[in-house]
Parts: structure tokens; sequence; C-alpha cells
């Protein structure tokens, strides 16, 4: 076993296994810290799904030296009724210091809320906030679309080393992140309340789920996290899933996933941003964003030095295997986003 540098409590892994080397991660706050020669057991699914995102084994337990019992510090369980469960300090519980804070909150105050599908929007959303407002307080609001603990995204790691982000806050079954809340809602509320930031960024974590159906698709919840913003008297903005190099025609253009959950799921208005982009790709875009314009703010974003400002970005970007220079629209999109965002403050 060879064993990397831990990025935010996910410890890096090559493991043995019958002859052959393979990559695997292990959360050292749940199982220990693995140590070169050290037994492991292994979850391998995603490993022989051969996935993209999350493709490595997962280390489940080091059975020869079993960490030692965590103390109590709360009574919410993430990852219910799972072998892995976990037991975590809620802020919105009874048992927390800001419990009192959460209890009668009940609005976030026109705080602006940028809600993307894939979790690789992240970097790019922060890219274009920061270009003119790199003074923003932005905290990461992850929901339990995709990965469960936020330690298996090394962006939220890279871009809170760098100070992009003030915080995280893990919601729903999703746990790890510097505050943790039940739901959206009670979430966002904390971002607010608690954390004091100028603008939450809500996306499922890294591993988004779809199955080729209008509805089968785990990014239906961001149109529930309009819903959500709304409701709390926050301010929707929608950042649009793009795509000028997905070989998959239902991603091409502006993807079915926006369509459906903006178009569909989200029942509370949003500015939904559309990204200025050469035609006759632009026009395209522009032209399937007008079924949405019923329901919601329709806002056209230069894009232009958008690219330089994602260039600068601590962490890698990548999507669906995709990097900036091969997939420039997806990116755009979502930094566009940002901008317009960053108007709002």
């Amino acid at each position: 076993m060879s064993v990397g540098d831990v990025a935010g409590g996910a410890l890096p892994l090559v493991v043995a296994v019958g002859g052959d080397d393979v990559d695997a991660i292990a959360y050292v706050d749940i199982v220990g810290t693995p140590r070169a020669g050290d037994r492991v057991l292994l979850n391998a699914t995603a490993l022989e799904m051969g996935l993209g995102t999350g493709g490595v084994a997962i280390v489940v337990a080091i059975p020869d030296r079993l960490p030692a019992d965590g103390a109590e510090n709360g009574h919410v369980v993430k990852a219910r009724y799972t072998p892995l469960q976990v037991t975590v300090l809620a802020a919105d519980e009874q048992g927390s210091p800001h419990h009192d804070v959460l209890r009668d909150a009940d609005d976030i105050d026109g705080m602006p809320v940028v809600i993307a599908d894939l979790h690789s929007a992240v970097p790019a959303i922060l890219a274009g906030l920061r270009e003119t407002r790199p003074d923003a307080q932005a905290v990461y609001v992850m929901s339990d679309g995709g990965a469960l603990p936020i330690a298996f995204s090394r962006t939220v790691a890279g871009l809170r080393d760098a100070g992009w982000l003030a915080a995280t806050v893990t919601v729903g079954q999703a746990y790890g992140g510097d505050i943790e809340a039940v739901t959206v809602h009670s979430g966002l509320l904390a971002v607010r309340h608690v954390l004091q930031a100028d603008v939450a960024v809500v996306t499922q974590g890294p591993g988004n789920l779809g199955t080729g159906t209008r509805w089968g698709f785990s990014g239906v919840a961001s149109g529930e996290a309009v819903n959500a913003a709304a409701v709390l008297r926050g301010r929707p903005v929608a950042s649009l899933r793009v795509s000028a190099a997905d070989p998959r025609q239902r991603h091409r253009g502006v993807s079915h996933h926006s369509l459906t959950a903006l178009g569909r799921v989200a029942m509370a208005s949003a500015d939904v941003v559309v990204p200025v982009l050469a035609d006759p790709f632009g026009s395209a875009v522009r032209d399937a964003c007008v079924a949405l314009r019923e329901r919601h703010r329709l806002v056209e974003v230069a894009t232009d030095g958008l690219l330089d400002a994602m260039r600068g970005a601590p962490v890698r970007l990548s999507s669906m295997g995709r990097g900036l220079d091969d997939d420039p629209a997806y990116f755009l999109a979502a930094a566009a986003a940002g901008r317009h965002t960053s108007s709002l403050l």
C-alpha cells in the first residue's frame, strides 16, 4: 500500500488486491488513517463499474486497527441506516449553539443563491463572482444527489485552501461540511444567519446520476433549491447546464436537465442567466430558453473576459471528463451566473 496526502479529510491510497494495484480513498474521520502495510476492507463497486466520477475503491475499515470511538457531539444521523452512518451536530438541532438563531429564522434577507445542476460548476461560478467581487463571502451548500461525504471533493478542498470559499454547509444526507444542516432550507438559513455570508452556491456533490429519462436524474433537486431560496425570500440565480461538446444530444445546447428542473420543478421565479455565446450556438441557447420565460427572468450576460478569470482558478476545471478548452460553453455559462450574481451584491 502507498499512501498520499490528506485533502479535505480524504486520503488517496494505492492498495494491492490480488496482485494488482488499485486506487482507493479513505475518509480518515470515519475509518482512521491507513498506513503502509495495513490490511483494509474495500468496497470496490464503483471501481468495478468503471465510473468516471468516484471510480475508485472506498476503504470501509482497517480491521486490525479500528479507530477510537468518536465523542458524541450531536444527534443528527446522516447516511442513515447504512453501515457507515455518521452522527453530526446539525446547526438546526436542539443541542446546537446555533439553534436559538435558527429556531425562528424564516428568511435570508434577499441573499443571492446561485443554483447549478452539476458540482463541476462551482469553481466557474466563483470565478465569475470574484472577477469584480473578490471580497464576497461565498459559501457552498452541498446537497445529497451525488457524493455524501464532502471530503470526496478535491475541488472544494482546493477552493477552501485558496480562500475562494469562506465555508461549506452539507445538507440532507450529505455530511462533513463546516456546518451541518437537515435541509436545504435550514442550510441556507445557516449560511445567512450563522455564517453571515453574502452568497450561497447550491449544487449536488460530485457524481451526478442520470438515466436518460426526463425525470430520472439527481439534478431535479436544483429546481427544488430554486423553490427553497425563493420561499426564504432570497434571490435565486439559475446557472444553466450548457454544452457544445457533449456527445449526447439531450445535453447539447441547453441540457434537458436544466429545462426540466427550471421549467417543470421550479415553481418560483429565478434569474436564469443566459450566457452570450458566439452564434449559431449562442442563438440556439437563447432559443431553448424561451420556454422558461413564462416563469423566470431571463438575464443575458456577456462572457468576454470570463475565460481568463477561470484560467486563474486555484483548481482544475473539469466536467464529464472535459476541461475548460474542451467545452468552454459549459464553464462560461456557470461563470456568467457568477458574474450576474456579483451585480446583485
